[in-house]
């Protein structure tokens, strides 16, 4: 599949679908705390987004049994909601989540503290959204993809973190994932040039201990492999002739 550029119609309509994910982000971020199930959020990001006129991107999405993605502490992503899964005092809890609206895709994520959290857990929440940033940062018409992920490794790094290497951000539009993927690591000045009107989900996964995953039974969990904490945090981003423009931005 080659790298498709929308239009400026095409964009306005991945805006709205962004922004019913940053609705949905929103008030799912507010519901988080001691005592409620991941099933009780997964419930509600469904009825926010259909209540929106839109559909969840990842419900039947290869097989995923569920409307939203929540990764608990050592859970890097796709974590499957339950109602045995409980958040307790001093969690963190990744929430990925995805709409489908007029037959364009938006995908964003955030990782929230439960209750209080661990200085730990509290820097690296702080370091992985600030990496997002960075890599946002560098999502301009004449630079490299590849100039996206240097920013995103160097920040994680020089906190004392590691970056996920085995999973990606992706392109994205009229499906979830396009061309081209797009790594949180390596060096800068590689890959394709960036141009006005491609669209990006850009999503480190920042890890305190060892960058290496595991794939847990349920052919879905991906877990730090030496127990440690995680946190992801996405935007969908256009690339645009000035600055980048965030389509997922509330």
């Amino acid at each position: 599949m080659p790298i498709i550029l929308k239009s400026a119609k095409e964009l306005a309509l991945m805006r709205l679908a962004g922004q019913i994910v940053a609705e949905t982000l929103q008030r799912l971020r507010e519901r988080v705390r001691p005592g409620v199930s991941t099933a009780d959020l997964d419930l509600l990001a469904y009825e926010t987004v259909t209540q929106r006129g839109a559909r969840p991107a990842f419900l039947g999405y290869r097989g995923y049994p569920a409307s939203l993605c929540a990764s608990i502490n050592d859970e890097v992503v796709h974590g499957i909601p339950r109602p045995d899964r409980i958040l307790n005092e001093g969690d963190i809890v990744s929430l990925d989540f995805g709409s489908i609206y007029q037959g364009y895709y938006g995908d964003a994520a955030i990782t929230a503290p439960v209750g209080k959290v661990s200085p730990e857990a509290d820097k690296l929440l702080v370091v992985t959204e600030q990496a997002l940033y960075k890599g946002i940062e560098q999502a301009r018409a004449g630079h490299h993809l590849t100039d996206i992920g240097a920013a995103i490794q160097k920040h994680a790094e020089m906190a004392g973190f590691s970056v996920v290497r085995k999973y990606v951000g992706h392109g994205i539009g009229r499906a979830m994932h396009e061309k081209p993927e797009v790594p949180n690591f390596g060096p800068p000045c590689r890959g394709p040039i960036l141009r006005p009107g491609l669209v990006l989900a850009i999503e480190p996964m920042v890890n305190t201990g060892t960058a290496d995953t595991l794939q847990l039974a349920d052919g879905w969990t991906v877990v730090t492999a030496d127990g440690g904490l995680s946190a992801h945090f996405e935007h969908t981003v256009a690339i645009t002739e000035g600055e980048p423009s965030i389509l997922t931005l509330p």
